[in-house]
């Protein structure tokens, strides 16, 4: 399962106040955003959500939170929207953890239009286990945990998968999953030309205490893209291509964009927009 190579970002302080709370309860909210892979649709079938508040090797800190099972089409969910999942009057305290358990019926539509079942043993059994570092609920305030899934790092083509024999399994399910503070706002916005290209677009920062976090996304159909909840810093900005150039165009090509600066609360444009991948 810890394969997850799950990036815990540090200081989660999102906290912002409402005064309609009680005065002796914090309100904590989980919200699922996604950085898309090469699929048509991913479904996560997520089953229950846990929080674990007391040291990490106490089996009694676990606390289930008030979640209705649901299967989410995580690729609904990009260039800057977010699916709520948790929204909970809570005890003020510190979170040490957050676990997501799957159901079996998470499946992808892959860009052939097929449905392929994703296996996940580990996320099945003992659940999807995320890190967290600093992350203190207050009285009156709401916390916002921002779970991050990367579906570009975590389907992964089985090697020995043989569709003329097994037209199903085609995937495993090993997810990556970054943790950020809903309130850090900074993020990389902007448009490619010509769309059809459908670059995944990587941004690796590459200053601070967290450099080298990667974060992903692609385009839309229109060429747009947007990857939020980043950090202030240096980031180099990557364009890869995900198809060919039509016969008689020029070849896409990759782009590498280094020195793009985000600052706290505020969406750089690449510039220049649209940039041109051929």
């Amino acid at each position: 399962m810890l394969p997850l190579a799950a990036i815990a970002l540090l200081g989660l302080a999102g906290c912002s106040k409402n005064s309609d709370e009680g005065a002796n309860s914090s309100k904590l909210e989980v919200r699922l955003m996604d950085a898309p892979g090469d699929f048509r649709s991913v479904f996560l079938d997520v089953r229950q959500v846990e929080v674990h508040l007391k040291e990490e090797n106490d089996p009694n800190g676990w606390k289930m939170l008030s979640f209705k099972p649901q299967v989410v089409d995580v690729l609904q969910y990009v260039n800057g929207k977010s699916a709520l999942l948790v929204s909970e009057d809570f005890a003020p305290g510190d979170l040490k953890e957050i676990r997501l358990i799957l159901g079996p019926d998470s499946y992808v539509i892959g860009r052939d239009g097929l449905r392929y079942d994703l296996k996940t043993p580990s996320g099945q059994s003992s659940g999807i286990k995320l890190k967290l570092d600093k992350a203190s609920l207050r009285q009156r305030e709401t916390f916002q945990l921002l779970l991050d899934f990367d579906v570009a790092r975590s389907i992964v083509e089985r090697g020995n998968w043989d569709p003329s024999k097994d037209k199903k399994e085609r995937y495993l399910l090993k997810p990556v999953i970054r943790v950020v503070a809903q309130d850090v706002r900074g993020g990389i916005s902007g448009t490619v030309v010509p769309a059809a290209a459908l670059p995944q677009i990587l941004a690796i920062r590459t200053s601070g205490l967290l450099a080298s976090d990667t974060v992903s996304t692609m385009a839309d159909a229109s060429g747009r893209f947007q990857i939020g909840a980043l950090p202030a810093g240096t980031y180099r900005v990557e364009f890869f291509p995900s198809t060919t150039a039509p016969a008689g165009q020029n070849a896409y090509r990759t782009v590498r964009l280094p020195g793009i600066v985000v600052t706290n609360d505020n969406v750089t444009t690449i510039q220049p927009s649209p940039l041109p991948l051929n």
